[in-house]
């Protein structure tokens, strides 16, 4: 009976999945907020730097996601996590193999990347929705959208520093997040 009740909390499997591997969620988090502080100290550069610098920066945030996937291990947004981080890495390779893509190409690929990464975090955060601190999720899944929008919709006047301060913007917001989640998943296991 006991077994009943807690599989009929909302969000239970993945707040179990988080509350197992939540030292990876909170380092992960810290990751991924130091990659947006780094983007956010150089917005600088001509596209050759910004293109290289963006894929490194890629290549790190997917680093980060694939490995916070497995927190989430055995649940609906695993693979979708597992998606993001491998779609942030292959971009981040190419955009290092490549930096002579055009400005242009450069901001519609990752307008789509951040579009993708800002509906998992969506979908993620709902599923935690009844869990304290999903709001965070919820916030920065919308920023991450905004930030593709933005690249989008400015794709002609785009500026390198613009770029790397969005780039920054939806990085630290999702470090952030993932690092309020672990706290709140501490507490609650305190609290039990």
């Amino acid at each position: 009976m006991a077994q009943a009740t807690q599989g009929s909390r909302p969000g239970q499997v993945i707040f179990d999945a988080l509350a197992r591997k939540n030292d990876r969620l909170f380092w992960g988090g810290v990751a991924m907020a130091v990659v947006g502080v780094l983007a956010l100290v150089f917005p600088f550069g001509a596209t050759f730097a910004i293109a290289v610098m963006a894929g490194w920066l890629l290549i790190l945030a997917g680093g980060v996601t694939i490995a916070d996937a497995f927190t989430v291990e055995g649940t609906g947004p695993f693979f979708g996590e597992l998606l993001i981080g491998l779609l942030k890495l292959a971009l981040g390779v190419y955009l290092v193999r490549h930096p002579d893509v055009s400005m242009v190409l450069l901001t519609l690929l990752l307008a789509a990347v951040f579009v993708i990464d800002g509906a998992a975090q969506l979908a993620l955060a709902f599923e935690l929705r009844p869990l304290d601190g999903w709001g965070w999720l919820l916030l920065s899944g919308i920023i991450a959208i905004g930030v593709g929008i933005l690249l989008a919709a400015e794709l002609q006047e785009m500026s390198l520093i613009t770029l790397g301060i969005l780039l920054g913007v939806s990085f630290l917001t999702t470090g952030l997040a993932r690092i309020v989640l672990s706290r709140r998943l501490s507490a609650l296991a305190t609290g039990l």
